[in-house]
């Protein structure tokens, strides 16, 4: 994949090194020579230090011949002048930051796949992380809809049931869906069926509808969610 990166900061470093690394042809455009001749250095892509809203510099950079481009400024200016530049070139896969929730629109009026500002989430991450100690990792997607990761604890009401059971018992909503189960050991995570027996220390991805609430985390025993939320 020829792949173009804007900026070769915080967010684009890291991004750099990930394409880069994959295998990918890479261009990178910097505004900033300190920034422009590090990754340079650090990394065999292309780097041009210029301004990345001129289109003569992002044909320099094989604009038309990449397939995806991806603006990581901290400028949600620069970064939708990038995108409107890339959409009239025909690049054909538009990613952008966007700091300021209420450009988040504009992004996506214009065709441009959209990552909230990443600061954000990380805050937003930690904060759920102490908010809602049961729950090791989540998605937040649509609406209150969320796909969770959570532990089975030995005391929890569907340990050592089927699925078939619990629902039967009525402990899974109608809105909540236990799509994989990872077992204790080095064995792949399994996708489970009616007769799929769930057991203490299993570690469950879980869909459900309403979000992750303490009503449905009692269900995997953890129960101080009640009093998390409550604080």
């Amino acid at each position: 994949m020829y792949l173009i990166i804007v900026g070769a900061g915080q967010i684009g470093t890291p991004l750099i090194e990930s394409a880069t690394r994959d295998g990918n042809e890479v261009a990178v455009i910097e505004y900033d020579e300190e920034r422009a001749n590090h990754a340079a250095s650090e990394y065999d892509c292309l780097v041009i230090h210029d301004d990345a809203t001129v289109k003569d510099t992002l044909s320099d950079a094989g604009a038309e011949d990449a397939d995806a481009i991806i603006s990581t400024t901290d400028q949600d200016a620069t970064n939708t002048m990038v995108c409107l530049l890339a959409k009239e070139i025909g690049i054909p896969n538009i990613v952008s930051v966007v700091h300021n929730p209420d450009h988040m629109n504009l992004f996506r009026q214009i065709g441009v796949h959209t990552i909230e500002n990443p600061q954000r989430l990380i805050a937003d991450y930690l904060y759920r992380a102490v908010k809602r100690p049961a729950i090791i990792d989540f998605m937040q997607l649509s609406g209150n809809a969320e796909v969770f990761e959570i532990g089975v604890a030995e005391d929890a009401p569907i340990a050592g049931k089927t699925l078939q059971e619990a629902d039967n018992e009525g402990l899974l909503g109608d809105d909540t869906l236990i799509v994989a189960i990872e077992q204790p050991g080095d064995e792949p995570p399994i996708t489970p069926k009616g007769g799929t027996r769930i057991n203490a220390g299993d570690i469950l991805t879980v869909y459900s509808a309403s979000g992750a609430t303490p009503d449905i985390t009692d269900t995997f025993g953890h129960y101080e969610d009640h009093e998390a939320t409550r604080q």
